[in-house]
């Protein structure tokens, strides 16, 4: 039962959401809505509040509008670099999606475009996203969904654009990405494939630190060897090279994507140096 303290503290807000038809949701990872509860309300404004790593979002039959705050879980003077990875499902459509800051919207993806499952990336700094429902005479086909991935690398928001960055790591980047990447592998380059938006590089691996999810498959029991492919981003060329290279990289919505990559006599002799120096972000079993 309310208090009569309590109701006086509640009875503004209450009557600003009856007019204002707005609606708000608990944090959480994953959301799903429908525009049904807000037949008749063409005006209404969800705040939707998403604070995990990664998760996913459905929107059926969209009316009106909802805005998506992505947020960490943590509050970190680190999550300032973070960036916003989204990835629209191939039957998405009936809305229009923007960036919103500070009430300026920026399109990120018409309604027509989201079919295409393309990744678009953003700086959380750049805003929240505003959703808003195209108007159909029929709303019953039309679901909006995404992924969402909240990433912090060397690619950021880069890493599905046509700027990706495709020059060689810096010595502290390379050290710093075996320790945190989502793989880091030895191996060899078996073959690389141009495909219509980026390259496939076909590895075969002789060692395995570290993998996320199952980026890499084994050959076996008996075979301490491991298979898999990693994307590149088509701008940045890749070619074929003979003998062995530390992969490190991240994993994208179940996709693999290179970060560094040195050549492994080379990245050996650049942790040996750091070793001695003391300087090593963590240690790295290299025999």
């Amino acid at each position: 039962m309310l208090t009569p303290m309590l109701a006086s503290l509640l009875l503004p807000l209450l009557l600003l959401c009856r007019i204002s038809f707005c609606q708000y949701s608990s944090d959480q990872c994953s959301w799903k809505g429908s525009g049904l509860t807000h037949e008749g309300h063409a005006r209404d404004v969800e705040q939707v509040y998403l604070r995990c790593s990664q998760g996913s979002l459905e929107w059926l039959y969209p009316t009106g509008a909802i805005i998506v705050n992505l947020r960490p879980n943590t509050v970190s003077t680190a999550a300032a670099r973070l960036s916003v990875c989204i990835k629209p499902s191939t039957h998405s459509s009936g809305t229009n999606i923007y960036l919103d800051r500070n009430g300026k919207l920026r399109l990120l993806l018409r309604d027509q475009d989201q079919a295409q499952g393309k990744v678009q990336c953003f700086s959380i700094q750049e805003g929240a996203v505003f959703i808003e429902a195209v108007p159909h005479m029929d709303i019953s086909r039309r679901i909006t969904a995404f992924q969402y991935e909240l990433v912090n690398d060397r690619l950021g928001p880069l890493a599905h654009s046509q700027g990706a960055p495709c020059q060689p790591c810096s010595d502290t980047e390379m050290l710093l990405a075996v320790c945190t990447n989502d793989f880091v592998a030895r191996g060899s380059i078996k073959k690389v494939e141009q495909e219509e938006e980026h390259s496939s590089v076909t590895v075969e691996i002789s060692r395995l630190y570290r993998q996320k999810t199952q980026v890499f498959v084994s050959g076996g029991v008996r075979v301490r060897r491991w298979t898999g492919h990693i994307k590149m981003p088509l701008q940045c060329r890749v070619r074929f090279g003979e003998g062995e290279f530390l992969f490190t990289g991240t994993v994208r919505f179940g996709e693999s994507w290179m970060g560094c990559a040195p050549r492994y006599k080379d990245f050996l002799q650049l942790y040996h140096e750091a070793q001695d120096r003391g300087t090593n972000p963590c240690h790295v079993d290299t025999y």
